[in-house]
């Protein structure tokens, strides 16, 4: 259930990220809606996760995949460019939040 919970809280927080894009500046009100729902839903999600999971942890996961997410759906839907160093720097992430994991077990 906690790794559940989780994965909403990034999706939420990639939906009202989306949002945000879509808001124009916060001039149209319907993205304004789903930004303030979105990140509200993620952080309520967050802090029920935290109750089983560490903050490193729990919050190295939820930004890193939350990053890693926006910026891959900002390649696909908004023509930003995709190169090497971008797409490495992304692995760089994956990586460090592995890591992170990794160096909590001990």
């Amino acid at each position: 259930m906690t790794a559940f919970m989780l994965a909403a809280a990034i999706g939420s927080e990639v939906i009202a990220t989306v949002a945000l894009k879509a808001s124009d500046g916060f001039s149209r009100p319907g993205p304004i809606a789903i930004v303030v729902i979105g990140y509200a839903v993620s952080f309520w999600l967050l802090a029920l996760v935290l109750r089983h999971l560490s903050v490193g942890t729990t919050y190295a996961i939820w930004s890193a995949v939350g990053t890693a997410a926006i910026a891959l759906i900002g390649i696909a839907l908004y023509g930003e460019g995709a190169s090497w160093l971008k797409l490495a720097s992304l692995g760089l992430i994956v990586l460090g939040v592995i890591g992170l994991n990794a160096a909590g077990a001990h």
